[in-house]
């Protein structure tokens, strides 16, 4: 399985950014898709993730009521729509997949992980 993180960029605060990451080779209606975020000096810290049957889940700290998960089954794509975004949203967004993440706010139950893309979010 490979994943493609892209659409990151540079952004006013309050402004928008739609991420995408696409998967191939893979079956990806098999997969839970999920967006972790790694700040200059912090930890990855958990997005939000979609199951394999469409249920999201949002960190409510980390963007909660301003980010957006979604799936395209036909595009092999999930995308995060990130609305109103802030400095402190600055970071590398990751996606990664696995077939069952038990916890799927926790890193070290996916399996496989895209490159990441940058965001940052200027004051």
């Amino acid at each position: 399985v490979q994943l493609q993180a892209s659409g990151g960029g540079l952004v006013q605060a309050g402004g928008f950014l739609r991420l995408s990451c696409a998967v191939s080779r893979g079956t990806f209606t098999s997969y839970s898709i999920g967006w972790f975020r790694q700040a200059p000096g912090k930890e990855r810290e958990f997005v939000a993730a979609i199951s394999w049957s469409d249920s999201p889940t949002y960190n409510p700290d980390s963007g909660k009521g301003r980010f957006t998960i979604a799936r395209d089954n036909a595009k092999n794509t999930v995308y995060l729509q990130m609305n109103s975004l802030k400095p402190e949203d600055t970071a590398v967004y990751f996606c990664a997949a696995d077939s069952a993440p038990t916890r799927v706010e926790l890193a070290g139950h996916y399996h496989y992980w895209g490159q990441g893309t940058l965001v940052t979010v200027s004051s």
